[in-house]
């Protein structure tokens, strides 16, 4: 279709629904099986409900099609695949903002062993809270806040810069995140990311999705070799220590280290984390694939990281040419997927 951007109102909306209808008289097609988001607030699982259902104007004769949930990072992994002509398994690495988790809570930092029909989830960054919910998106200090509270049992040390350019309302979201008050637990890498790029005087507040880890990455001095090191644990889904590479932030900062140079520490870190928890997974499933995707890999610096250092490690890495990585490459996802059960 033509580019509708996020269904987030009665336009948007309804620019998508023409589109279905126009496609349909245009190819003469009348779906059997309809695809959608695991969000139960989405509006475009909510339009594939009423499908279903028959509640929808001008489409009586969908009534009882037959609906497939399809999980957003599971639609990223197989976007990935089929943008590779790949059918898995593999390890699937979603990195990404948002995503609705298949447990209610918000995922963003997955390792999936995943093919088109199916996955588990092997891994995942730790959860921590969005002081605020969607405002810790659009105030990435929040979200310092959150991993900074969870880096540093008993609170972070004093005098961080962010904690003082925010000195009204720091103690006030500490309290929310730590009270679990209007701060859902979140798993998200591009929260990570926020929280670093905060943390470094990158930005406090953002203009624009995904503003902060942009300019974060532009931050990054390219020639730094140096990466932190992060924590994984426990039995699967294995649980990755996202906050430890904020630790590493803070004592490099307090060294005396360049924030050019943190920001590429960190970025190496990333990298060698996800390196790290693939290796667990391949000694214990036996699997030498990893397909990258979500929106964080977006990010050159670390998408070239990351690959570089799989390769190194014997693993063959597949990612996106054809497709967008970011939300862009979900609807084929949602598609191959529902597509691949139709056929088991």
């Amino acid at each position: 279709s033509h580019h509708i951007g996020d269904l987030e109102n009665a336009e948007t909306l309804r620019s998508f629904t023409e589109g279905i209808a126009h496609f349909r008289r245009l190819f003469d097609i009348t779906p059997e099986v309809v695809a959608h988001d695991l969000h139960p607030e989405y509006l475009s699982t909510k339009y594939a409900a009423q499908l279903a259902d028959g509640e929808v104007a001008n489409a009586a004769d969908l009534a009882g099609v037959e609906l497939v949930g399809v999980q957003h990072h599971h639609a990223h992994i197989a976007s990935c695949l089929a943008d590779n002509g790949a059918s898995g398994p593999v390890i699937g690495v979603a990195f990404d903002g948002t995503g609705y988790g298949a447990d209610g809570t918000i995922w963003g930092g997955e390792f999936l062993i995943a093919d088109l029909a199916g996955f588990e989830r092997a891994g995942h960054l730790a959860p921590v809270p969005m002081p605020g919910g969607a405002a810790a998106i659009r105030q990435p200090w929040r979200m310092a806040a959150a991993y900074l509270d969870a880096a540093y049992a008993g609170g972070p040390p004093e005098g961080l810069d962010v904690a003082r350019r925010n000195l009204r309302f720091w103690p006030g979201v500490l309290q929310m995140a730590r009270r679990g008050v209007n701060s859902p637990l979140t798993s998200s890498a591009g929260r990570l990311f926020d929280a670093a790029a905060a943390l470094l005087g990158v930005r406090d507040t953002i203009n624009y999705e995904g503003q902060a880890a942009i300019e974060l990455e532009q931050l990054a001095d390219p020639a730094e070799r140096g990466a932190y090191l992060a924590e994984i644990t426990g039995p699967e889904p294995l649980r990755l220590a996202g906050h430890d590479l904020i630790r590493a932030v803070v004592e490099d900062l307090a060294a005396g280290a360049a924030p050019g140079v943190a920001a590429a520490r960190f970025h190496n870190g990333v990298a060698r984390l996800i390196t790290d928890c693939c290796l667990l997974l391949r000694e214990r499933r036996g699997l030498g694939t990893v397909a990258l995707s979500g929106g964080v890999f977006q990010n050159l610096l670390l998408l070239r990281a990351t690959v570089a250092l799989l390769e190194r490690h014997g693993f063959d890495v597949i990612v996106h040419s054809r497709v967008p990585c970011n939300d862009g490459g979900i609807s084929l996802g949602q598609a191959v997927v529902a597509a691949a059960r139709d056929r088991g």
